[in-house]
């Protein structure tokens, strides 16, 4: 259970956990082209300036450069009942380039109001998004908006376990990676060297990456809660095995044979097969190991996907 967890950690380990909040990303709305109509729904996946996102439309084969979609079913801009944008770009895979008419903290206002939380697709496709997702589907330690999925092994986290953490003598870090849907795409081709990460945004700040170095400096053990934010750690480290501050995109894509500079374990929950999430646990922790975990895991009808089980893993001793 996870509420063991301070018990299988040392007094000097360092927890790091990944802040980002997920937005109400998920937007309904209606193109309009020479009086025909039609009825789209977008998921912004990243902010590019005041006004503009990028986001995955369905049915993107329904839209073109220039047309017009207006968010939302209320009377009036100036209320926020609706938000009107145009698709500067239409790109593979349903993805487009968004201008939306407001900017700025007006825009964020109107996504907030207009937006629902876009929950994975195994609920999605059983009901729609309600309020309580707002809180259900975001970690107590949600501060950075920008997410748009959760970092999902940071939801077994309760204020009561983290305090029950820091009487252990285990310190708690906040990372920033703002998730996109990248994460979670499978592999479709044939070799590994074909799949591109999508990029995501992350921040690690000096202190942060003081602290943690200092960690390893003592040989306690460096922490990664999910996935996320085992995955900005690498890339914020040199080569030199110490962690850098850092404010920039990363698409690293751990697969077997990644050799890994400083995260020395891992908090994550069980992912699908063909993911680019167990390849990742499989670099970790040794491909055979995961699928004897996995085989067990399967047998006692763990639970997978963002609500499901988490495990804590070693990494491969080889």
């Amino acid at each position: 259970m996870i509420a063991e967890l301070p018990s299988l950690l040392s007094p000097g380990d360092a927890l790091v956990f990944n802040d980002t909040k997920v937005i109400p990303a998920e937007l309904k709305g209606t193109r309009e082209r020479d009086g025909a109509s039609a009825h789209i729904s977008v998921t912004l996946t990243g902010r590019l300036d005041s006004n503009r996102w990028t986001a995955l439309a369905r049915p993107a084969k329904r839209l073109k450069s220039g047309d017009r979609i207006v968010f939302g079913e209320g009377e009036g801009v100036c209320l926020l009942g609706n938000l009107a944008a145009t698709v500067e770009e239409r790109g593979a895979e349903g993805k487009v380039t968004l201008a939306f008419d407001f900017s700025d903290a007006s825009l964020d206002e109107a996504i907030a109001r207009l937006g629902a939380m876009p929950l994975p697709p195994y609920l999605a496709s059983r009901r729609p998004p309600d309020e309580e997702d707002r809180i259900d589907y975001q970690t107590v330690f949600a501060r950075e908006e920008g997410a748009v999925a959760a970092p999902t092994a940071g939801l077994h986290f309760t204020r009561a376990l983290m305090d029950a953490l820091r009487a252990r003598g285990v310190s708690l870090h906040f990372v920033t990676l703002h998730v996109g849907p990248g994460t979670f795409l499978p592999v479709r081709s044939a070799d590994t060297g074909g799949h591109i990460m999508h990029e995501e945004t992350g921040i690690v700040s000096e202190e942060v990456a003081e602290a943690l170095n200092a960690v390893k400096a003592r040989r306690g053990r460096i922490v990664a809660v999910g996935t996320t934010s085992l995955r900005l750690l690498e890339s914020a480290t040199g080569v030199n095995g110490k962690l850098q501050p850092f404010f920039d995109a990363t698409n690293l894509f751990i697969t077997p044979g990644y050799r890994f500079r400083f995260v020395d374990r891992l908090v994550t929950n069980f992912h699908l097969p063909r993911s680019t999430l167990f390849m990742l646990v499989a670099a970790f922790s040794g491909l055979d190991l995961m699928k004897r975990a996995y085989a067990h895991a399967i047998a006692e009808r763990y639970r997978f996907y963002s609500y499901g089980d988490a495990c804590l893993l070693s990494p491969d001793a080889a």
